[in-house]
């Protein structure tokens, strides 16, 4: 028997197996649309469509690993997030430069390094290199500093004062709120009270890297085209 080919009784793998499908899919139409839209929003398009395709790659590895190995893929999935949650990081930077507002430089580093601190603290903490409580305080503060700057910071005031990104911006700060929620509650039950088993903690990370990057992705293309179609007949 091949071992490395998906059994359809292994639900975990099924949705790996979902997750790197619809990525896929969704990488194929962010470039698509991106032809599309004015010329200013195509650099948040391709972004868009590069955050899909890494994640889209990582979850094929993801899967064999699964299927083969048998055991959660942490290195490939943060391998994933500490190149595509920078990336829609900066996501919210492009927006507001594609739509003229006036924000600064120091807002991207900000919302990177938050993201950077983020990603590696929850690391270090789920590889045992350091506690699971001491990479999880990491982890938050980064998080912190990141819903700092999109609701009360630079990126946010200039948002609220540019129609053209101002529902799009604040959709996708709700995903970064309540959908990346996930992964630090995630990381509690699974790591730090084991109330949650490696199965049921990888379909929910599964669930939520499909959900966030999809999502976020959809509302930049939405606006992306909102504005461009504004153009078009003013």
């Amino acid at each position: 028997m091949d071992h490395s080919f998906l059994s359809g009784s292994d639900f975990v793998g099924v949705t790996f197996w979902i997750v790197s499908i619809a990525m896929w899919a969704s990488t194929i139409f962010f470039f698509y649309e991106g032809m599309r839209v004015s010329p200013k929003w195509r650099t948040s398009m391709v972004v868009a469509g590069l955050i899909t395709f890494i994640a889209a790659v990582h979850y094929n590895y993801m899967r064999e690993f699964w299927v083969v190995v048998g055991e959660s893929p942490v290195v490939y999935r943060y391998i994933d997030w500490v190149l595509t949650v920078p990336l829609q990081m900066v996501e919210f930077y492009l927006i507001l430069i594609a739509a003229g507002a006036a924000v600064s430089g120091s807002s991207f580093w900000r919302l990177l390094v938050g993201t950077l601190v983020m990603v590696i603290g929850g690391y270090l903490g789920e590889a045992g290199i350091i506690s699971v409580l001491l990479g999880f305080i990491i982890g938050m503060i980064g998080w912190a500093v990141i819903i700092w700057e999109i609701f009360r910071g630079e990126a946010s005031q200039a948002a609220a004062s540019n129609e053209s990104v101002a529902s799009a911006f604040n959709a996708m700060r709700l995903v970064v709120l309540v959908g990346w929620a996930i992964y630090p509650l995630g990381y509690v039950f699974g790591l730090m009270t084991g109330s949650v088993d490696a199965d049921t903690l990888n379909w929910i990370y599964n669930l939520a890297d499909f959900v966030n990057k999809i999502l976020f992705g959809l509302f930049i293309w939405m606006a992306a085209v909102k504005d461009t179609a504004k153009q078009q007949f003013s």
